[in-house]
């Protein structure tokens, strides 16, 4: 998720790297959406994508790193579109709210795939590398930056740590919703942010 304006054009053997991880990422979502997730195994995708298991694996350690890879990617090149629908919204508390409530829709459509991912995500030791991490959290750094920028919210740590809290206040939210279908995950999200923004305090 690149929110500056300082990417770097990858060089003629990364661009061959990213092609290859993305053809092994939708061949596995093909795969996924006509035969199931639970049903598909590596070695399937191996010889559905006609590469050796040891390519596969070395690039990919379990099926869900290929659903990192493939959600990761439509975050990324959805984020310019998303906002520059919502830029035009009157403050950044808004700009967040709208921004969630397409994540929420577009979790509802993937819901099949979300807890492993989820599951996943958590249990990869270097989730936390800036080279594995979704973008999610340059999206709501993104926010608050500019929130308190203006003054609407208040600097009370730096933006890129108040992300990480948010980012995982959206992850519990997000399992909750997972572990029960009676939930909507647009209140989910809302009640969560009603939180972060204005903490458990009884206001005034």
């Amino acid at each position: 998720m690149h929110i500056a304006n300082h990417f770097v054009e990858p060089g003629r053997r990364e661009r061959k790297r990213l092609q290859l991880l993305d053809f092994l990422a939708d061949t596995a979502w093909t795969l996924f959406e006509s035969e199931g997730f639970a049903a598909v195994t590596m070695e399937r995708i191996a010889d559905a994508a006609d590469v050796a298991k040891g390519t596969l694996y070395k690039h990919f350690p379990a099926k869900e790193a290929l659903l990192r890879h493939r959600f990761h990617r439509e975050l990324e090149k959805a984020w310019p579109q998303v906002l520059a629908d919502i830029v035009a919204l009157p403050n950044f508390e808004g700009q967040l709210r709208a921004f969630l409530e397409r994540s929420a829709a577009w979790s509802q459509s993937h819901r099949a795939y979300l807890l492993p991912y989820v599951q996943f995500r958590l249990s990869e030791p270097r989730r936390l590398d800036a080279g594995s991490r979704s973008g999610l959290d340059r999206i709501f750094c993104h926010f608050i930056a500019q929130g308190q920028a203006s003054g609407e919210f208040c600097a009370v740590r730096e933006p890129d740590v108040l992300a990480v809290y948010l980012e995982f206040l959206y992850l519990a939210a997000l399992l909750r919703w997972l572990l029960h279908e009676d939930l909507s995950l647009t209140e989910e999200f809302s009640r969560m942010l009603d939180l972060f923004l204005f903490g458990l305090r009884p206001r005034s």
